[in-house]
């Protein structure tokens, strides 16, 4: 096997193989493994049943894979036994090491990454089936006809091809799609192609999609509080421009992008979410920037050090072009734009954002690239929403996982819960839940961020329509732009990981190909057993799952 693409739905695959016994090899193009759980400095986005129960499930419910629990359970169990904790937090059962408000588990992404390496290690118990290439980015393939019989990478030691029977793409972008010829889409489709409530109601009569209406991608920092010191990085170049800009998007935004005032879906359509770094407190139950992704939450340790928070936030959505469907170097030139903007919103935060004690800026804020395994204290790679998706066997829509169009096209079940039910896909290889959440796009509309039901992920949705050995396994896999919002994030693409590496497990195993897989329901049978039997949920406990 070959798994291309190191994050979240890589590792899980990588495992899944490797305690099926079968031998694969994965690759990174950064030097971090676990993509938007590390290499992109972005905690955990879960749903509400992720730690047990959970509203409308019973006691000990874990709406997500065993495996990607046995993670967040390494990862507490990290800082019980290798940080100096206080006694509080030592015992406690669900400890939040950062105490970010976005996550109940956010932490150091230099942690997540020995931890990930350390699973595949066990996975692999040191029978040498595993081959971890880091540094490696895809850049070709060769095919014949309807199958990929290898790919090309750039290393730093030059060019390695690597010969594979299944191929599984988890890379961020879906990159793997686009050098082998794989049927994919990119962009965002009218809503005459899924009858999606929330797709594009104003595109031509006859256009089917807009390619080039793509997600904001972000380029994540981490930073430390100094008081009284002088931090400021350099003015960067482009900072004039990004501090006077107002962006001009439907709803419209409320004033300036840098400011503590940004657009929101409450009745008022804002929200006002200043900054309190430490050692400073904000009021009670006041909402602020510094504490939504904070990774080091200085007072649970015994010794003697100050908060780390990282920054994601929609000040430094950079919207201003595509990542997907240019050439390489508008590619490139776009990822360097949003790391630009991102310097700039930093800048602005140390010389000119209104202070919560009166006066301008925090120049004590200190880049901390040692806990993203960085040198300048950026993530090491942007954070992207949106890859290539694939031309599944069946496409994921918001009419499967929206809240809204499931209540209003009558149903069934949906008052099972408040977010109401997803379809309950008798083929599931994995569950997910989270709103659908689609930032501004790069055709100048503003965000979307409505409730979406907990779901079932289809396993046609893993198979391509006409290659015979390529898997997505990652948020690649066969989804629409809408419905993206909801599958985008870390557990649900764990999950889709897994169930991609059992499936190309059970196809080495049984001699078959996904695609048949799909059609036979005897196989489908018993892929499903092979997930309940490692610890994955097919079905949330208001529905059968037999």
């Amino acid at each position: 096997m070959l798994v291309v693409g190191g994050g979240c739905g890589g590792v899980a695959a990588a495992i899944a193989l490797r305690r099926a016994g079968v031998r694969c090899v994965l690759t990174e193009p950064t030097a971090m493994l676990g993509g938007q759980l590390t290499s992109q400095g972005v905690p955990p986005d879960e749903n509400p049943w992720v730690e047990g129960g959970g509203p409308g499930a019973p006691p000990g419910f874990v709406g997500c894979n065993a495996s990607y629990a046995d993670f967040r359970a390494r990862i507490r169990a990290w800082y019980r036994t290798r940080e100096a904790l206080t006694d509080a937090a030592r015992g406690d059962d669900r400890l939040n090491p950062g105490g970010g408000w976005v996550s109940r588990l956010c932490f150091e992404p230099r942690i997540g990454h020995a931890i990930l390496t350390r699973m595949l290690d066990e996975a692999d118990d040191g029978r040498d089936g595993l081959v971890v290439l880091h540094r490696a980015a895809p850049v070709g393939a060769e095919t014949d006809r309807d199958a990929v019989k290898s790919v090309q990478f750039d290393t730093p030691g030059g060019a390695v091809f690597v010969r594979a029977r299944f191929v599984l793409d988890a890379t961020e972008t879906g990159d793997l799609l686009d050098i082998a010829g794989v049927e994919h889409a990119i962009g965002a489709e009218a809503q005459s192609v899924f009858g999606e409530l929330h797709a594009r109601d104003d595109l031509p009569a006859g256009v089917e999609s807009d390619p080039l209406d793509q997600q904001a991608i972000t380029w994540c920092f981490a930073v430390e509080h100094r008081p009284g010191e002088h931090h400021t990085i350099d003015r960067p170049a482009s900072f004039d421009r990004w501090s006077s800009y107002v962006p001009e998007m439907t709803p419209c935004w409320p004033g300036r992008l840098f400011d503590w005032t940004v657009p929101s879906h409450n009745e008022a359509g804002r929200v006002h979410l200043p900054l309190v770094p430490w050692p400073d407190e904000p009021a009670p139950g006041e909402l602020e920037l510094w504490r939504y992704r904070r990774i080091v939450n200085a007072s649970i340790h015994a010794d003697a050090r100050a908060d780390v928070s990282l920054f994601n936030v929609v000040q430094m959505d950079f919207w201003g072009a595509p990542l997907l469907g240019v050439d390489g170097v508008s590619r490139a030139a776009a990822e360097l734009a949003a790391k630009e903007q991102a310097a700039c919103f930093l800048y602005w935060m140390q010389t000119q954002a209104p202070r919560h004690d009166d006066g301008h800026g925090y120049p004590g804020l200190m880049l901390r690239g040692d806990v993203l395994g960085s040198q300048d204290g950026f993530a090491l790679a942007p954070y992207i929403r949106e890859p290539r998706r694939l031309r599944a066997m069946q496409t994921l829509t918001e009419a499967h996982v929206g809240t809204r169009q499931r209540a209003e096209g009558g149903y069934p079940n949906q008052d099972a819960t408040e977010f109401g039910a997803g379809e309950p896909f008798p083929n599931a290889v994995a569950i997910g839940h989270y709103p659908i959440d689609l930032h501004p796009s790069t055709s100048g509309r503003n965000s979307v961020y409505v409730p979406a039901c907990p779901f079932r992920v289809p396993l046609g949705a893993l198979v391509p329509v006409r290659v015979r050995n390529v898997v997505a396994a990652g948020k690649c896999l066969g989804v629409s732009h809408v419905a993206n919002g909801s599958t985008r994030l870390h557990p649900v693409e764990w999950a889709i990981g897994e169930a991609a590496g059992a499936l190309a497990a059970l196809c080495v195993h049984d001699d078959t190909a996904p695609a048949r897989v799909f059609e036979s329901a005897d196989l489908t049978d018993a892929l499903q057993r092979r997930l309940r039997d490692a610890g994955v949920p097919l079905a949330w406990p208001w529905e059968r799952d037999d």
